[in-house]
């Protein structure tokens, strides 16, 4: 019922919002902020199925890959009132939910298409194998290496090497893999693009455990892994463009979502305090500074808006994903360490019904400025890419 009304734009959030509170009420909402590891993915994929049912889950996918082809606007209210509504998310199938389509859509075979897209909605779970030990802010200098053979076994690849940071991969059953299958040209260009079944003999995945405690991240080892050359993404060799598509997966929506979702929690934060009646609501500075990371992140919003509504044309560099990227990674870090002082000792503990210790958070945003690009990294790229300034 809820497509029903994909032409009114008002009575289709209406509609949303309707069905989510009902689906997922927010006074539950504890029970998947305090969730992680395999519980948190049954949660996410039990949500996921939910919004399948009512054409939501994969609501922006074309219609003839099982979506209902909605547009930005759509997208928009459904991140907008499931962040607002404190549903539980999908951060955990963010590969499988864009950077899978974002790679297989405009790269894949029908017959992978076919194969692989219509699990994405069922809650298959997709991890990335692109970063190594030797080549992350340098991805092209990957090593890990694929020879292609054919013998009794049929036409495949053979596989060695090892990828890091790869998020959730102990839980995932598919990956998208680069790999070296031709050690003789130019960094980029011999690399090819694999789709490869976690549950191949020879693939072991290693948890790496943070700070924290927690363990989002895993070590993938590969040895003599054969892989079928039907699950080669685009031409051999091509890979690098390929991975081009993939990694532009993650621009606009995502960046929206996470943000509201920020903004809730900082709003959620304040309520509690004042319903406890916290200290820190008595001292001028830290209402000072707390209001400071509030105007931020109304800032950041707008500049996620910002790029939103930027054309995005292949080949065309924007410094405003790297902008986004840095900002809100940067002021999560702040707003972390503010709950810390704010707190005191009970940051260090559970004591509250709807989130983990402050301090568990805090540490995990240290994470955020490495991942998905280092703010290091995205500095360069605006000043060398954005500025035409010299390298080095």
């Amino acid at each position: 019922m809820i497509l029903e009304h994909k032409d009114d734009l008002k009575a289709f959030r209406e509609a949303v919002r309707s069905w989510t509170h009902e689906t997922a009420p927010p006074e539950r909402a504890h029970e998947w902020h305090r969730s992680k590891g395999p519980e948190l993915v049954e949660i996410q994929r039990w949500w996921l199925a939910e919004c399948h049912k009512v054409g939501l889950a994969i609501a922006n996918w074309p219609v003839e890959y099982g979506g209902a082809g909605l547009g930005l606007a759509h997208q928009i209210i459904i991140a907008d009132e499931f962040a607002r509504a404190r549903s539980p998310g999908s951060d955990m199938f963010v590969i499988s939910l864009n950077h899978v389509p974002g790679t297989l859509i405009p790269h894949g075979t029908e017959a992978q298409k076919k194969k692989y897209l219509p699990a994405v909605p069922a809650g298959e779970l997709w991890c990335q194998g692109f970063s190594e030990p030797g080549a992350g802010s340098d991805l092209a200098s990957l090593k890990t290496r694929a020879v292609r053979a054919n013998d009794s076994g049929g036409d495949h690849y053979v596989v060695n090497g090892q990828k890091i940071w790869s998020t959730n991969s102990m839980y995932a059953t598919q990956c998208l893999l680069l790999v070296r299958t031709d050690p003789t040209v130019k960094k980029h260009h011999g690399i090819s693009y694999l789709i490869m079944d976690m549950n191949t003999p020879g693939v072991e995945v290693r948890p790496i455990r943070k700070s924290n405690g927690a363990s989002n991240f895993g070590e993938i080892f590969m040895t003599d892994v054969r892989i079928p050359v039907e699950n080669l993404i685009g031409a051999e060799n091509n890979g690098w463009m390929v991975s081009q598509s993939t990694l532009s997966s993650e621009r606009g929506v995502l960046s929206f979502d996470g943000a509201e979702r920020d903004m809730i929690f900082l709003v959620d934060v304040y309520n509690q305090a004042r319903a406890e009646g916290a200290a820190w609501l008595d001292d001028a500075e830290l209402r000072r500074e707390f209001i400071t990371l509030f105007a931020e992140m109304q800032a950041s919003r707008q500049q996620i808006r910002a790029l939103l509504r930027e054309p995005h044309e292949p080949g065309v560099f924007s410094m405003t994903p790297s902008l986004v990227k840095m900002a809100r990674t940067t002021l999560n870090n702040r707003i972390g360490a503010f709950r810390v002082r704010a707190q005191g000792l009970s940051s260090q503990y559970g004591d509250h019904s709807t989130w983990r210790p402050s301090m568990y958070e805090f540490l995990e945003t240290f994470g955020s400025t490495i991942s998905g690009g280092s703010n290091e990294i995205q500095r360069n790229l605006i000043s060398e890419r954005g500025l035409g300034m010299p390298k080095g």
